[in-house]
């Protein structure tokens, strides 16, 4: 097992520049990560910068609250795969799943899936830290019956991130062969292998050198 290929190097800051995601493109090239994972602004120079390479482009919608429309996160996988996106991670409406409107996120995965089918993979942000159990588990179901690609624990910019009890709960209902992926809050090694042995088929971080090197990371919030 390369821990290498369980990762989506991650730059979402608001503040990042384009210096910041070369730069990031470039370390996750050296490192051979699975994705890069970026706002959508900047997914043409991460496509670019990726050009060539295994690692992947992968663009995050209705980030980081998951409150527009299914029309809006549509568009924007649309355009985020135009610009050169293989991975689109979208951000389900965690008010509507408070609301106990499961149509609504029904619905909305679907438009996402419908417009990345045959383009690309679809991971599904649920926000576990915002969730009661019995609703990651209802949204986890309906996340596969959708044809998502993925669930994906958090967004990193919440009030927590992924833990070892969510992702093998979330691999519990989805099953062996969809993806889980494990984001926010794993940034050393031990981290990474906790999750992975949980379930996780996939992390997301912004300390993946110091994952992989088994360093400890200063300043990172995802």
């Amino acid at each position: 097992m390369k821990l290498e290929q369980f990762i989506d190097h991650t730059l979402l800051k608001q503040q990042a520049t384009e210096e910041d995601i070369i730069k990031v493109c470039n370390e996750a090239k050296e490192y051979e990560f699975a994705s890069v994972c970026a706002n959508a602004y900047y997914a043409s120079t991460v496509s670019k910068e990726l050009h060539g390479t295994n690692v992947k482009t992968c663009i995050v919608v209705g980030f980081p609250l998951g409150a527009t429309t299914k029309e809006v996160k549509a568009f924007e996988a649309k355009q985020a795969i135009d610009n050169g996106a293989q991975e689109i991670d979208m951000v389900i409406n965690v008010g509507a799943v408070k609301s106990n409107k499961y149509d609504v996120i029904k619905d909305e995965i679907k438009a996402v899936v419908d417009v990345c089918n045959g383009h690309a993979l679809v991971k599904v942000i649920i926000e576990t830290c915002l969730l009661t159990d019995d609703e990651k588990i209802k949204v986890c179901k309906i996340a596969k019956e959708a044809n998502a690609n993925f669930v994906k624990t958090s967004t990193g910019f919440s009030t927590g991130g992924a833990t070892v009890h969510d992702v093998k709960l979330m691999r519990e209902v989805v099953g062996p062969d969809m993806g889980v992926k494990a984001s926010g809050a794993v940034r050393t090694t031990e981290d990474a292998m906790a999750v992975i042995e949980a379930g996780a088929s996939r992390i997301g971080a912004s300390s993946s050198i110091a994952i992989v090197n088994g360093t400890k990371e200063v300043n990172s919030n995802y």
